[in-house]
Parts: C-alpha cells; structure tokens; sequence
C-alpha cells in the first residue's frame, strides 16, 4: 500500500474541510477546490471524490445532529421557523420522506438534512441517502470537469 505524499494529503484535506464546511449552514464552497485539484492532475481522481464526499456527507451528519435536538425550542422567540412552518416541513417530510435526501446535494439540500434529523430518520438510511446523492455529484462534477479540458 503506497502513502500519499504529505503535500497531496494537506491538498486533500484542505478539500475535506472545504466539502464538509459546505454540506453545513455555513456559507462554505467546496467546488472550486475541488475543480483545481482534479485540473492539478497531480492527485488520482478517486481520492479526490472520496475526500470531497466523505467531507460532504460528514457536514450533512452536522446538521442531521443539529435537527435531532432543534425541535425542542421550537417555541423560543428565536427559532428560525414558526410552529406553522415547521409543522408543514414535518407534514411534507412525512409524506415524501427519506427519498428527498437524494437531493442533498442541491443547493438547498441542507434544509432537507436537518429536517431528517428532526423527523428523527435512522441515521444508518440518512448516511446511504445522502453519501449515494454526495458521491454522485462529485462524480458529475468531475465528468464536466474532465469534458472542460479534453
């Protein structure tokens, strides 16, 4: 088993925290990061997508926690979302469930992996759904990438 050299590893870390920072709530960015790696050509596509997507799917596990214990001030001056607005998300969650985490990947994906957390999904399904959905994009990211220069 070959290790990466420490400048790809501090390259590929640096795409962790950037993915995992934007499968948050904050305003973080991970597609640029990713573009100049893989145009780099100096690090092995694969790991590339593995980093970005375990980053990724590690921020959406973020706000799933963060979901699991916001409904309970939900009545606080505060909270982001009225008791209507809230019950509605519920309702609708209720009714399309679990399969709207395939588009955490969207821009407004992250919405979707904190109400998860609040209609108390299993974790092990929001883990799949959402590293099937994160995986996906960075593979398509990489194939428009790789369409862009050859």
């Amino acid at each position: 088993m070959t290790l990466l050299p420490l400048d790809q590893l501090a390259a590929l870390g640096g795409l962790f925290l950037a993915a995992f920072g934007a499968a948050t709530i904050l305003p973080f960015q991970s597609e640029l990061v990713f573009a100049a790696l893989q145009l780099q050509g100096d690090i092995l596509l694969g790991w590339i997508i593995a980093f970005a997507s375990v980053g990724n799917t590690l921020g959406a596990v973020v706000n799933y926690v963060l979901g699991r214990g916001i409904e309970r001030y939900r009545d606080r001056r505060w909270f982001p979302a009225s008791a209507t607005q809230l019950d509605r998300a519920q309702g609708w969650y209720a009714r399309y469930g679990v399969w709207t985490l395939l588009l955490s990947w969207a821009p407004l994906g992250d919405a979707f992996t904190v109400i998860a957390g609040i209609m108390r999904t299993p974790l092990w399904l929001f883990v799949l759904l959402v590293s099937l959905a994160k995986t996906g994009r960075y593979i398509a990211l990489a194939w428009a990438i790789g369409l862009g220069t050859g």
